[in-house]
Parts: C-alpha cells; sequence; structure tokens
C-alpha cells in the first residue's frame, strides 16, 4: 500500500531522576552522599533509507517515543541512557511541525541520518551538592524532560523527469515502455491513482522518471486529487508534459491549463520539454494545433524541446529518452 503522509506525535525520552543516597559501610562513619546522576532520555534519529519507498509503516500509530534514561542508583551508579528512537524513512520525507508548518527535516539522500530531539538531561545526584555547609544533602535533581511534538511525514517523490498531464494521456504506457515500471494500465480515467518511479537506461546513463496521477483543471486549489499529485513533481529535475493529440481540447489549451495549474501551486523557473501522444493516429488538424503551440511556446527560455510520440507503435520513443537524458546531463 503506497501511504505519502502520516500525522504521528513524537517523543524523545525523558531523563532519568539522580539518587539521593549515603554510603553505609561497616568501619566508615560519615560515609556521605553517594548518589548516581540518571541516564540521559533516548535521542528521535531519523534515517534515510531507499529500501522503503512509502510511510505505510507508521500508519495506524499515534504515538512513538524513545527510552527514558534510567534512574541513578547508591555507590555512585550512573543510570543507563535510554534506547534511542531510530526512524527510517524513504528518500524524499520532509519532516514537518503539524502545529507550525515549518519543516523541521529534509531526507533526500541515501543514509542521511538526523538528531531531530534530543532525549532530556538525566538529573544530579545528591554526591554533586555536597559542600563545606552540606555535609548531608538530600537533594537530587530530577530528569529533564524530553521534546514531544505532533508531526507530519510528508513523502515527496524525487524523481529526474516529472510527467505533467492530464488523466489518461498516456503517462502510464510511456513509463512502461521506457523502463521497467509496470503500472496499470486501462482505458478509463485515474488509471493511477498513485505515483510510480521507472528508471529508464539510456547508454551510459540513466535516470529516474515519475508516473503520477493526471492532473485536473483546480487541482492547485485541491480538486481531484489536487495537491497528492503536485507535491509530488515539486522535487523533479525537470518535466515533460503530455498533450494528448485526439483529446477534444487543443493542445495549446491543454498546455496552458497544465501550466497555470503548477504556477498556482508554486513551481517557478523549472525545466521542461513537450511530448505529443498518440501520433501513430492523431486527428486532422494536428499540425495547425502544433504550429499554435510551437508559437506560443517561442516565449519560453525553459523550454528544452516538443516531440511527437506514440508509446502503442513505440515511434520516437527512443529519441524521445535521448532528448531527456541529454536535457538532464547536458551532453
Amino acid at each position: 500500500m503506497f501511504v505519502d503522509s502520516v500525522k504521528i506525535r513524537i517523543s524523545s525520552g525523558n531523563g532519568g531522576a539522580g539518587a539521593s543516597s549515603f554510603r553505609r559501610e561497616k568501619h566508615v562513619p560519615l560515609g556521605g552522599p553517594d548518589g548516581g546522576d540518571g541516564g540521559r532520555g533516548g535521542d528521535v534519529v531519523f534515517i534515510c533509507d531507499n529500501n522503503s519507498h512509502t510511510l505505510a509503516n507508521y500508519k495506524g500509530k499515534n504515538h512513538l517515543k524513545a527510552d527514558d534514561g534510567r534512574p541513578g542508583e547508591g555507590r555512585n551508579k550512573n543510570g543507563k541512557k535510554g534506547e534511542n528512537l531510530v526512524l527510517k524513512v524513504p528518500e524524499g520525507t520532509q519532516i514537518i511541525d503539524d502545529e507550525s508548518g515549518e519543516v523541521l527535516l529534509d531526507l533526500i539522500k541515501q543514509g542521511q541520518e538526523e538528531v531531530l530531539f534530543k532525549g532530556g538531561i538525566g538529573g544530579l545526584g545528591n554526591r554533586h551538592f555536597k559542600s563545606s555547609t552540606n555535609q548531608r544533602p538530600t537533594y537530587a535533581q530530577p530528569g529533564k524532560r524530553g521534546v514531544s511534538k505532533m508531526l507530519r511525514f510528508e513523502l515527496k517523490l524525487i524523481a529526474d523527469v516529472g510527467l505533467v498531464g492530464y488523466p489518461n494521456v498516456g503517462k502510464s504506457t510511456l513509463i512502461s515502455v521506457v523502463s521497467n515500471a509496470r503500472p496499470e494500465i486501462a482505458d478509463y480515467e485515474f488509471t493511477t491513482l498513485t505515483p510510480k518511479l521507472g528508471v529508464v537506461d539510456v547508454g551510459d546513463y540513466s535516470f529516474v522518471m515519475a508516473d503520477i496521477p493526471g492532473i485536473i483543471d483546480g487541482a492547485s486549489e485541491g480538486k481531484g486529487l489536487g495537491f497528492e499529485f503536485l507535491k509530488h513533481i515539486s522535487r523533479s529535475k525537470c518535466l515533460l508534459f503530455m498533450l494528448d493529440s485526439f483529446k477534444p481540447m487543443s493542445l495549446l489549451t491543454q498546455f496552458k491549463n497544465l501550466f497555470s495549474e503548477l504556477t498556482a501551486y508554486g513551481f517557478s523557473d523549472f525545466k521542461f520539454a513537450v511530448a505529443i501522444t498518440r501520433c501513430d493516429s492523431a486527428k486532422d488538424n494536428l499540425e495547425e494545433e502544433l504550429k499554435e503551440l510551437n508559437e506560443f511556446l517561442n516565449g519560453y527560455d525553459n523550454l528544452s524541446f516538443v516531440i511527437k510520440i506514440s508509446s502503442v507503435a513505440n515511434d520516437n520513443i527512443d529519441k524521445l529518452k535521448e532528448k531527456l537524458s541529454k536535457m538532464l546531463f547536458d551532453k
């Protein structure tokens, strides 16, 4: 099951209390205080792990907490440190303070390890409070409390190329042809309900392509899959707009609407290319629409190329892969 957002209370461990104790042995009069210190509470540690691809392991959990530090004991024995709470999350996971909305961690690199919350410090035992005026201190410090916050885990997939298009425009078919991904493909809209990643090999290079649920008008306002779609393309190095040559809506209108949703969501200055799909048997006025689109796109410096393709007929697919590779790696 693909889960890309969960909300959980996360707490570091409390520090253990210091001990109030006095040395008592035969033939040792006035042994004095010997209370040990409390152990430190466990930390909250996040690790970026590319062996996990979803947040499903955290679904249904309400509270995760590191262990508390053990209290100190007599004979100057310090308490044991609490075990850390180690949380493994997929690449692209953001840890967000649910109350303030602040992004506390952004885990984007395999093996990245971050301590989010330190455990509470253990209290000092009464041995630390002996002085010339107080030879028998009974006071020992309590341990300090750890940090506890309601956090939101948000997974934003990391891909080199993000596919942008209306539902049923051929994104799933394309990624199944160019990569090892095998998304469900059907002739109805919204076949793709969860993002899929595929690795595309081009000569000595490879890149990751993301097949993401189709966008609809108003997605930037949360309509349809809305933000669920848009957040997953926010980390893409470049975007491939896929425009359907058979759709009643013109190519230019498709592009304008899609581009408008991206900019309304907050995207800016992204590199992009355009692929016209299902060109093995396109509508009669395709060339006129393509000319209109090209004239409009002349004003975009961040456009790399426009290409006509057919995933089913395998037309221009190798050329598309080469152009995307060049776009990414500047070969």
